[in-house]
C-alpha cells in the first residue's frame, strides 16, 4: 500500500513529465494541463491505495487513456458544431522560452552562455522533431525512452503487443535521428 507521501512524492515526480507528454500529444497547453490534472486524480482516488511499486505503469495507462478520451470528444465536439475559431484572426500568444526550460542541476550556473545557448536550441530541435512523430510512434519513444519503462510495461499502458511497441519505438528513433541529422544533430 503506497502511503500519502510516497504517493504526492510519485505525482511531483512525474508531473512535468507527464505534462510534456500530454502537451505533446494534443499541441494544446489547456488541454495538456487538464489530462494531466485529471489524470492525477483518477489516480489518487481510484488507485491511491495500491502498492508503491504498481504507481508508474498505473499512471501512464491512466494517463493515455485520458489522452485518447480528450481526441474522441474533440471529434465528436468538431462533428457537432462548427470552430468559431476559423473566422477569429491568428491571435497566438507565443509561450515565453523562459518558461518552457528546465532548470539540470548538472550544469554550473557559471557555464558559457554558448554552451547554454546550443543545449536551450537543441532542446528545442529535439521536441520539434518528436512532435512530428505519428502518436503511437512518439507514446511508445517517450514511454520506454522518457518514463524508462521496460517493453513489457510499455505495452501495457499502451494496450499493445510488446512487438508493437518494439516496431514503434524502431520507426521513431529512425526517424528522428533522421530530423536531427538534417538539423546538423549527431550523437
Amino acid at each position: 500500500m503506497a502511503s500519502r507521501a510516497e504517493l504526492s512524492n510519485f505525482l511531483a515526480e512525474v508531473e512535468r513529465r507527464a505534462y510534456k507528454q500530454a502537451l505533446y500529444a494534443v499541441r494544446d497547453e489547456d488541454a495538456a494541463l487538464d489530462i494531466v490534472q485529471d489524470s492525477m486524480m483518477r489516480l489518487s482516488e481510484k488507485y491511491g491505495d495500491r502498492p508503491a511499486a504498481e504507481l508508474p505503469l498505473l499512471f501512464q495507462r491512466i494517463l493515455q487513456n485520458a489522452i485518447r478520451d480528450h481526441y474522441r470528444r474533440s471529434r465528436t465536439k468538431a462533428e457537432r458544431f462548427t470552430s468559431l475559431t476559423a473566422f477569429e484572426g491568428d491571435d497566438e500568444n507565443p509561450a515565453d522560452p523562459l518558461e518552457t526550460l528546465e532548470l539540470n542541476d548538472d550544469i554550473s550556473p557559471f557555464a558559457a552562455p554558448h554552451t547554454a545557448l546550443l543545449r536551450a536550441e537543441t532542446l528545442t530541435l529535439v521536441e520539434e522533431a518528436l512532435q512530428k512523430l505519428p502518436p503511437r510512434q512518439r507514446e511508445a519513444f517517450l514511454l520506454r525512452y522518457w518514463e524508462g519503462l521496460d517493453i513489457a510495461e510499455t505495452a501495457a499502458a499502451m494496450g499493445c503487443t510488446e512487438g508493437s511497441v518494439k516496431t514503434h519505438c524502431s520507426r521513431a528513433t529512425h526517424t528522428l535521428a533522421v530530423a536531427l541529422d538534417a538539423k546538423g544533430i549527431r550523437p
